[in-house]
């Protein structure tokens, strides 16, 4: 009897606690979305959009989805096109926007806006 009762507080205590911490992670995501939009909005007011002026459509079309971080199968997937055009996208927005690579990308997507953290 003795046993179950300390067993049942220690489930309490443990369901308690779990309960708290997932409250702190909702408030930090919470927290950290408003900080990331808000240094978007700097980013994109300090005129970082204007590196993309000279894509086209379908360029900020594939950096957006590399923003998001798919790879290039999955992107020929999402546009229905073949592996090898994404490849020269990619390659393309690298020399354009003279990145070094697909991580700088990613970079660029998130400090343009065109992708934002999931919430």
């Amino acid at each position: 009897m003795r046993q179950s009762r300390e067993h049942a507080e220690t489930l309490g205590a443990q369901t308690a606690a779990q309960a708290v911490t997932a409250e702190r992670l909702r408030i930090a995501r919470e927290m950290h979305d408003t900080v990331a939009h808000s240094i978007g909005i700097v980013a994109l007011q300090a005129g970082a959009a204007r590196q993309l002026g000279g894509i086209t459509d379908r360029e900020r079309e594939i950096l957006t989805l590399v923003g998001r971080g798919l790879s290039n199968t999955e992107i020929a997937a999402e546009l229905v096109i073949s592996v090898a055009t994404v490849k020269t996208y990619v390659t393309r927005l690298l020399s354009k926007l003279d990145a070094r690579d697909r991580v700088q990308l990613v970079i660029l997507a998130y400090e343009t806006g065109l992708v934002t953290l999931p919430r």
